[in-house]
């Protein structure tokens, strides 16, 4: 479980790079503060904090950790992904404002990749699930995402790398951030559909408003759950099958164990890695896609048998 958990370092194939440890606390006596360490070490070597048996710092002297703003090795995948997307758009922005790509052909691989992502993102994504020209203003959140969990994902494939979506709190803001896109982006219409539904007998309101209402918090919440646990357990399973080496070097020795990698684990290993590569990308679509469908049901104006709505409202104030 180690190598998919959080920590308090940054792997690197020449080592660990210990990260900054920032907690802000209240001590024994009851008083706030806000603490900087460089390391967890440094924070146990200033006698302020030590570590539980549970694995967990805490305050030496008692009190509790109210907010732990730690760096941590999620967080720094997380900071790499977002910034490699800003880089990867900010210095393709740069070239079709000279023109290239848009007086001119694209020039090198770089941009044409670049330019068959972006589309795919507004004609395939976008532009099929959100109605009109509404999709305009959501294509630059979409690509964005579309290109974040795709980084994230795939530094999971590096050995001594971490996967960001492989936690919970990275997969469950990224669907936060797409439930307060598709709320404010919701029109009349919609929410006329989640708290009155036109042309429905008043009486099964009473029954689909509730059911509406929870399906606004289930969907971010699908959203979240689906991407982390697919790739937490693209992981685990790596980690398990290469597991079974000691497992078999334990029960029958060395010959156990070579038979095993060379039969079973690294063979399958191989072919889970091209399965796990695909399996990021189609995650990373897999979340965009929804997040656009979510989008594109808010955002759409529904038409509605005006004659049977008015001759509802007027059945209703007959009674």
């Amino acid at each position: 479980m180690g190598t998919v958990l959080d920590h308090d370092y940054f792997k690197t194939p020449f080592g660990k790079v210990y990260l900054p440890r920032i907690f802000y606390w209240e001590d024994a006596s009851g008083e706030s503060q806000l603490s900087f360490y460089s390391s967890t070490k440094k924070a146990e070597a200033a006698d302020e904090f030590m570590m539980s048996e549970a694995g967990a710092i805490v305050p030496a002297n008692g009190g509790s950790i109210k907010v732990d703003f730690s760096i941590t090795s999620h967080l720094m995948y997380f900071w790499i992904s977002v910034l490699l997307v800003l880089w990867i758009t900010i210095s393709m922005a740069r070239k079709y404002k000279k023109g290239i790509g848009r007086d001119t052909e694209p020039k090198g691989s770089f941009q044409n990749i670049f330019e068959i992502l972006f589309e795919f993102v507004r004609d395939n994504i976008a532009k099929d699930n959100i109605r009109d020209d509404k999709y305009k203003k959501y294509v630059p959140y979409l690509f964005s995402i579309f290109m974040g969990i795709a980084f994230m994902n795939l530094f999971g494939l590096l050995p001594w790398a971490a996967t960001a979506t492989a936690d919970l709190t990275v997969t469950a803001t990224l669907a936060t951030i797409t439930f307060f896109i598709t709320q404010f982006s919701g029109t009349k219409d919609h929410w006329a559909h989640v708290f009155w539904f036109p042309g429905v007998p008043g009486w099964t309101r009473l029954i689909l408003t509730p059911v509406e209402i929870l399906g606004l918090f289930t969907k971010p919440f699908a959203l979240a759950i689906r991407l982390f646990a697919n790739m937490l357990s693209g992981k685990m399973m790596i980690i398990a099958i290469l597991g079974l080496i000691f497992i078999f070097a334990d029960l029958f020795g060395p010959g156990g164990a070579y038979g095993m990698a060379g039969l079973l684990s690294v063979p399958l290993t191989a072919a889970l890695y091209f399965l796990k590569a695909f399996v990021a990308l189609l995650q990373a679509y897999v979340f965009t896609i929804l997040s656009a469908v979510f989008i594109g049901m808010a955002a759409e104006d529904h038409a509605h048998d005006e004659e049977g709505y008015h001759a509802e409202h007027i059945a209703e104030q007959a009674n």
